[in-house]
């Protein structure tokens, strides 16, 4: 990281109109998530069950969000998977931002406030990122193959 400002995590609530439409349209450009979509889950998304959205903050500029999730997308898909709970999903960096250390340090708020929580473990699922998450010390549980793309489910110990 090159940048001298402060970083900070906020949580986001369904009172927070403004962060959410943000995130909403983050979604949007990068995995093409309608964004009333994702600005409906966001709102719902229920306090006390271990479900929370987290905003990274450099001075006063939101550069990145991540969540856990009790239900991923994929789970629509293969429902075997709901045998795993607890998700480290969505998460997201700012373009200008990226490959500075920040989706790791998002990662690591996340993780830690799960651990916080009362969560012993958390899954994820990518295909473009599994580098990252094993330096972050995730491990494979399983690879599959969907939509044509190789995914990894991964899981990580907190």
């Amino acid at each position: 990281m090159t940048d001298s400002q402060e970083l900070h995590f906020k949580l986001v609530s369904s009172e927070n109109t403004a962060l959410i439409r943000l995130i909403a349209e983050w979604y949007a450009a990068e995995w093409n998530i309608p964004t009333e979509i994702s600005s409906d889950k966001l709102r719902q998304l229920p306090a006390g069950n271990h479900q929370f959205q987290v905003v990274m903050y450099l001075g006063d500029k939101p550069i990145a969000t991540g969540a856990v999730y009790n239900h991923v997308g994929i789970q629509d898909k293969m429902p075997r998977l709901n045998a795993y709970q607890h998700w480290l999903a969505l998460v997201y960096t700012f373009p200008e931002f990226r490959q500075r250390g920040y989706g790791a340090l998002l990662c690591e708020y996340i993780q830690e406030h799960a651990r916080v929580l009362g969560l012993k473990e958390l899954y994820l699922f990518t295909h473009t990122a599994e580098s990252l998450y094993r330096r972050l010390l995730w491990e494979q549980v399983e690879r599959i193959e969907a939509n044509g793309k190789d995914i990894v489910v991964m899981r990580k110990t907190l």
